[in-house]
């Protein structure tokens, strides 16, 4: 009975290592596909970064450091020029991203009629508006005609005249943005819709009962929430906006390796790196910030610090013991 009783508790699972294993599962795919198709280009390109190509066929390379990295900061005169513009657009993209995502999501989640069709019209634009199918409607000014002010049916002719030509295209500009971070705004809505499904409406109406009013539960309820969720939300909404096909300096890197007179493939793998590893800082530095913020469920907390309460004691007696 004994050697039975130890071989069910050597084959016991706890609740949270089969989560862990269940979640290990459904991402195991991905994982494969990365290891893949993914690692050696992105050992190449690294290797190519520190390297120069001496011949096409057979891809041989020889070791020249940091030559590419010193080349990219101190002689590329529109390399750096380009790099702070990605970072101007991802600076004025992402808080209008997060936030008109928030704000749909939060008006997605009441009870409305027809929220299911609301819901497919938000994230449609995002499935045929990517990619080159997005490059091409941005050149051809669509987002400037879906809230065109120029034509005076919005706003009048008198008063665009008044404010005179600066004030009406920086206006008709913002008009364009908003446009545009709504069609890429699917995805941060479905986030956030998950994370408000996953409140419990019992806190709501126990703060109702108490007296909270919509304003205050949102923020002492919702927001606490889906903190997590909106941490996710904001890492994937850098990351989108630094790869934003309208981003010059994409085109820029990618110009040294297939545009007209390229072929500098090497020179091309570290501009990119020096954008990826600029990528994986910002990330890493709101991931940081806000861990300390994140909203984590109270039970876990107090089983955390039972056990190490018990450890402690644990360790104690068996100190006293000896």
């Amino acid at each position: 009975m004994t050697k039975q009783k130890r071989k069910r508790k050597l084959f016991r699972v706890s609740m949270r290592a089969r989560e862990a294993l269940e979640g290990l599962f459904f991402v195991l795919p991905f994982i494969i596909g990365v290891a893949v198709f993914f690692a050696y280009p992105l050992f190449i390109s690294l290797r190519l970064s520190v390297s120069q190509i001496d011949a096409i066929i057979g891809f041989r390379m020889s070791f020249v450091g940091i030559e590419h990295f010193t080349r990219a900061f101190l002689i590329d005169i529109n390399f750096v020029p380009m790099f702070l513009i990605a970072i101007r657009n991802t600076l004025l993209q992402f808080p209008l991203t997060v936030l008109l995502a928030l704000i749909i999501a939060v008006m997605l989640n009441k009870n409305i009629k027809g929220r299911g069709v609301f819901r497919v019209a938000i994230f449609i634009p995002f499935l045929l508006g990517t990619g080159e199918v997005m490059n091409q409607l941005l050149n051809q000014g669509v987002e400037n005609q879906v809230l065109n002010i120029l034509d005076g049916t919005i706003i009048p002719y008198n008063v665009l005249f008044y404010f005179g030509e600066t004030v009406v295209m920086g206006v008709q500009n913002i008009f364009g943005m908003l446009v545009t971070v709504l069609w890429g705004s699917g995805v941060q809505v479905l986030l956030f819709l998950s994370g408000l499904q996953g409140i419990s409406p019992a806190l709501y109406e126990s703060a109702k009962i108490d007296g909270a009013t919509e304003w205050e539960m949102f923020w002492k309820i919702t927001i606490p929430m889906i903190s997590p969720m909106m941490l996710l939300v904001i890492i994937y909404t850098i990351a989108d906006s630094f790869l934003d096909v309208r981003n010059p300096l994409l085109a820029y890197i990618e110009g040294f390796a297939f545009g007209p007179g390229g072929g500098q493939f090497a020179y091309s793998a570290a501009l990119g790196w020096i954008y990826f590893s600029f990528i994986l800082v910002v990330i890493g530095i709101v991931f940081g910030g806000m861990k300390r913020y994140i909203h984590t469920n109270e039970a876990e907390r107090v089983k955390k610090d039972v056990s190490t309460k018990k450890k402690r004691i644990l360790t104690i007696d068996r100190k006293r013991k000896y």
